[in-house]
């Protein structure tokens, strides 16, 4: 197949994707348990804008822009690179966004023409069926935990060294320095804790009055059905996610942490658990140190921070002098100054250390689709 009808068919698949916007979020929010109307005005239109990156946005039309180079060399010969499909791509999506991985996965993979094999959560598997089936009517024929990258790398190793790229865990930081603005503070670390699993680092001399505000928010989050407006938090994905969240309350308690707000379940049906916070949290605590995927805030004193994971961290200061020197020392992929979980189709994202390697989205993904 061509660039150019590689091109067509992401285009008509975009379109497709905001035509069924409304069912697609329907699905991811059945299937997941995220609030509806984060899906359907987010999470689907991304998906869709993804699609049309690389398949035509002004000149940037990654799907016709896949060629190689003619090199000087010393001497009477000429040299040409050449790029092309890698071939076969194996993708493998995670449960918390199937279907932003989704694109994030596809998207490039097709644009270079390659053919897929996707595996997806086994919790959550209808979004990704659904939009095959748009792919399919579009004309074509038709991401994980650290453990499970450590698998793969395993598995690339005995195989001809396939190349992988894997993003992985990330358990980020979000540092409240002591000039930040407490109340936007604490509203973003209770979005960065409660909906992508951040930890919350604060200045000693701001810590008191902000582990107050984060306890008094955690309170006032709505719990409950995600078709309805206004829901903040929605049931767990299954019995086994649940159960594992519970743990790590016990043994946050267990290890002294303070239990400030919620820590257990909320009503008396589904996979729900009360908006948890924790104050005196220390670095080497279970509750510090894993990634949690449930409603729990961990509250640190930070002096130096050091973790496994590098995925992406949040800074929150008033002064250009400390968010400078922040973003370069934090080995993390994205920081984000003021701000959290910003992202777009062009910005590329990925991790240090144990949260992977390699980079996704715009030119980096393209080139992990290709060999040369």
């Amino acid at each position: 197949m061509s660039p150019y009808e590689r091109s067509k068919i992401l285009l008509r698949f975009a379109d497709l994707l905001e035509k069924h916007n409304d069912e697609i979020a329907a699905l991811e929010s059945c299937d997941n348990g995220k609030p509806y109307e984060k899906a359907a005005k987010q999470e689907v239109p991304m998906v869709a804008r993804l699609m049309r990156y690389y398949g035509v946005e002004n000149s940037s039309c990654w799907a016709d822009k896949i060629h190689g180079l003619t090199v000087p060399a010393d001497g009477l010969h000429q040299v040409q690179t050449l790029h092309e499909p890698i071939g076969v791509v194996g993708q493998t999506i995670p449960w918390n966004f199937p279907l932003l991985m989704f694109a994030w996965k596809v998207g490039p993979a097709l644009a270079c023409g390659n053919t897929i094999v996707l595996k997806t959560a086994e919790q959550t598997p209808l979004s990704a069926l659904f939009v095959s089936n748009l792919l399919h009517e579009a004309g074509l024929a038709f991401t994980g935990s650290t453990e499970a990258g450590k698998t793969v790398l395993q598995l690339s190793a005995r195989s001809k060294l396939k190349p992988v790229t894997l993003e992985l865990g990330g358990k980020s930081p979000f540092i409240v320095c002591e000039d930040a603005h407490v109340d936007k503070a604490v509203e973003l670390a209770h979005f960065a804790s409660f909906f992508t699993g951040s930890r919350t680092f604060v200045h000693e001399s701001i810590y008191d009055v902000f582990v107050n505000k984060a306890k008094a928010r955690a309170l006032k989050r709505t719990v409950g059905d995600p078709f309805k407006a206004g829901i903040e938090q929605c049931p767990l994905i299954d019995s086994g996610q649940f159960e594992k969240i519970l743990g790590y309350i016990r043994a946050g308690v267990k290890n002294g942490a303070t239990l400030e707000a919620g820590g257990e379940r909320f009503g008396d049906k589904g996979f729900f658990i009360k908006p948890t916070v924790f104050s005196n949290v220390e670095d080497d605590m279970v509750i510090a140190q894993d990634e949690i995927f449930g409603p729990v805030q961990s509250i640190l004193k930070f002096k130096d921070i050091d973790a496994n994971y590098g995925l992406a961290a949040g800074v929150f200061t008033q002064n250009i002098d400390t968010a400078n020197t922040l973003t370069r020392a934090l080995r993390v992929g994205t920081v984000w100054v003021d701000c959290f979980d910003v992202f777009d189709a062009r910005i590329p994202f990925g991790g240090y250390k144990m949260s992977g390697h390699g980079m996704e989205k715009r030119v980096f993904t393209v080139l992990q689709a290709t060999c040369n």
